[in-house]
């Protein structure tokens, strides 16, 4: 049950242009492999994406989406993975991952590119994660503004969990993400880390994906390769500040840091 550890979710892209790892998993059957090693090094499951969410990456059909994705779902379930989620904002392609072994939906728009995503979670009663972004797919990385973004994320997503139960989405379904890097640059993202207890107030399990992200790059100076202790550092605070989940690429070494301050917080530490 989320809050008597932090989970950790294990990042499997199948598309050729994610901003750290495109590219590298070129046949369903490396990726099946990747994705049961994340689950060997102890991920609390997968999340398989077969679009891109990185600035300037191009939309992909949904038959090519699901050409990526359902391959690699069916072949971890039938390989026996634990938990599988398919990160995606389309409906159809949701569809085809659920009925290929898929256990949950994580959507980084929040149900707001695709009004059929809502409903299909609603009657496949499964989880939900929904991230806070602004923005259509094109424009939610161009010149972000907030006057307090901690408050503006907690209100917005407040709002997102309230257009979800009236599409038939239970609250005790879903999983909120701050959305680090979506709509944020550097500096929001850093904010919104470091006030990540206020999310508290939603009564909802929190989800945060720091994983190699590019306000890290900027704190650091350093490429997309080189961020692995920046990403530590990132996921230690999101565990002392409250996250139920922690989405990483680098899962053993990450969850290293979660059992420290997993250990940190039972001793009385940061809630």
């Amino acid at each position: 049950m989320l809050g008597e550890r932090t989970f950790v979710m294990g990042v499997l892209n199948v598309t050729p242009d994610s901003f750290s790892d495109g590219g590298r998993l070129p046949t369903a059957e490396a990726a099946v492999a990747h994705g049961l090693g994340l689950l060997e090094s102890g991920a609390d499951w997968v999340d398989v994406g077969g679009e891109s969410t990185r600035p300037g990456a191009a939309r992909v059909t949904s038959e090519e989406e699901i050409r990526r994705v359902v391959p690699v779902v069916e072949g971890l379930r039938r390989r026996g993975a634990g938990a599988i989620s398919v990160d995606t904002t389309k409906a159809t392609v949701a569809r085809a991952a659920l009925d290929a072994g898929a256990d949950l939906v994580n959507d980084v728009s929040a149900f707001g590119l695709d009004p059929a995503m809502a409903p299909l979670v609603a009657s496949r009663q499964v989880p939900a994660v929904l991230m806070h972004s602004r923005g259509g797919f094109e424009d939610r990385h161009r010149e972000p503004a907030y006057r307090d973004v901690a408050a503006e994320v907690v209100s917005e997503l407040g709002e997102v969990l309230a257009r979800a139960e009236e599409a038939g989405v239970p609250r005790e379904q879903v999983i909120v993400d701050p959305g680090i890097g979506f709509a944020k640059d550097a500096a929001h993202s850093l904010e919104a880390l470091a006030r990540l207890d206020a999310l508290a107030a939603l009564d909802r399990p929190v989800l945060v994906g720091p994983s190699r992200k590019s306000f890290i790059g900027k704190v650091l100076d350093l490429p997309v390769e080189r961020r692995l202790m920046g990403t530590a550092a990132a996921v230690a605070a999101c565990v002392l500040l409250g996250a139920h989940v922690v989405r990483a690429h680098d899962v053993a070494e990450m969850l290293e840091v979660v059992r420290v301050c997993d250990a940190i917080v039972d001793a009385g530490g940061p809630a």
